[in-house]
């Protein structure tokens, strides 16, 4: 039986490969909604006595309002799930309804969701009320695996709600710090830049030197992150010396003389793969250790740009890195096809900003 990962990753490429002809609401709900409750949560869609599409259940003066989904469990409502279209982004004040049907009903999980993004309440703060902010967050597109095990115990096969709601109130802090610190390190705030400026700063931290090392700050968190992406990469890749290499090529084709093949640059080609270049190449293999295994992608040094392919295959590019002796960096994706898009970037670490983009290109290929 496949891992609640795995049907995860089934429908995020579905995700994928449907995204532009998934518009509406109802198509939202078909493509993906009704998939993730059905493989990934494990109810029957079609069993009323499981899944209850356009519930209703009049709450004072509202009368026949209608909750997307009502998720059943011995004959009472334990999960009640609401859908907006997978362009909308979600919003608390997309939740009036679960709020209200919330308090009406033996439900102790709701669920907002797009499609994509899932946000999971529960009444930690006041019973029989629901919380106005999620304790469980998650991207299928780009599913955090710590969080795999809470999407698990939702599923009809473990769902313990004791379990479920004691865990909620850790999960809902430890989502909001890390949601925090990710704004933090992509837009450092005065608070976070003077934090640190006061510690390795010996005078007095005026706006002036918070200014300037605002940008000192996120330079430091983006290098910790490559090191840390690159250390993990030298564990899991590392052969007995303890180095990394390119992947091997399944069938070589012959390689021409503006490329060179492996990591440690030929001197006599003229080519020289800096430590960015080879950070790039470790955060794309991290990025797409999800779908393929990374010994499966290699690169090739040229002249002019520095290519990380599939097989070692020129025929099948993941992304092309342009970054030595550059004013302005930028990278091509290939997921809509061989010409490639252009997208400009101020460093490596802004491949996190094109997982998407990596993991559609990696299904093309499949």
């Amino acid at each position: 039986m496949s891992s609640t990962l795995d049907r995860i990753n089934a429908i995020a490429s579905k995700l994928r490969s449907a995204q532009a002809t998934i518009v509406t609401e109802e198509a939202t709900k078909n493509a993906l909604v009704m998939p993730f409750i059905s493989q990934v949560l494990g109810y029957d869609v079609f069993d009323p006595a499981e899944v209850v599409p356009e519930f209703i259940a009049d709450v004072g003066t509202k009368k026949g309002e209608k909750i997307d989904y009502a998720i059943l469990r011995d004959g009472a409502i334990q999960i009640l799930v609401e859908c907006k279209k997978i362009s909308e982004p979600l919003d608390i004040n997309h939740a009036s309804q679960l709020f209200r049907y919330f308090s009406v009903t033996s439900a102790r999980i709701a669920i907002l969701t797009n499609g994509r993004e899932y946000q999971v309440f529960t009444d930690g703060d006041r019973a029989n009320l629901m919380d106005s902010t999620p304790f469980l967050v998650f991207d299928i597109l780009g599913m955090d695996r710590l969080l795999v095990p809470e999407v698990a115990k939702l599923s009809k096969e473990s769902f313990d709600l004791d379990s479920i709601v004691s865990a909620a109130e850790e999960l809902k802090y430890i989502g909001q710090i890390k949601r925090l610190i990710a704004g933090e390190i992509k837009n450092p705030s005065d608070a976070w830049v003077r934090f640190f400026t006061t510690r390795v700063y010996e005078r007095n931290a005026t706006q002036r030197v918070v200014e300037q090392f605002r940008v000192l700050v996120a330079k430091a968190f983006a290098q910790y992150i490559a090191d840390q992406v690159s250390d993990r990469l030298n564990t899991a890749l590392s052969d007995n010396d303890g180095s990394v290499t390119a992947a091997p090529a399944e069938a070589t084709p012959a390689a021409p003389t503006t490329v060179q093949n492996s990591v440690g640059p030929n001197k006599d080609d003229g080519i020289d793969t800096t430590e960015e270049e080879l950070d790039g190449f470790n955060i794309v293999r991290a990025i797409l250790a999800r779908a393929v295994d990374p010994a499966r992608v290699s690169y090739r040094d040229g002249k002019v740009y520095f290519a990380i392919l599939l097989h070692d295959n020129n025929r099948k590019p993941i992304v092309r890195l342009y970054l030595s002796g550059r004013r302005v960096k930028f990278i091509t994706t290939f997921e809509n096809g061989k010409y490639g898009e252009r997208h400009e970037i101020g460093s490596v670490i802004d491949l996190y900003q094109h997982i998407d983009r990596l993991l559609a290109t990696i299904d093309n290929y499949a």
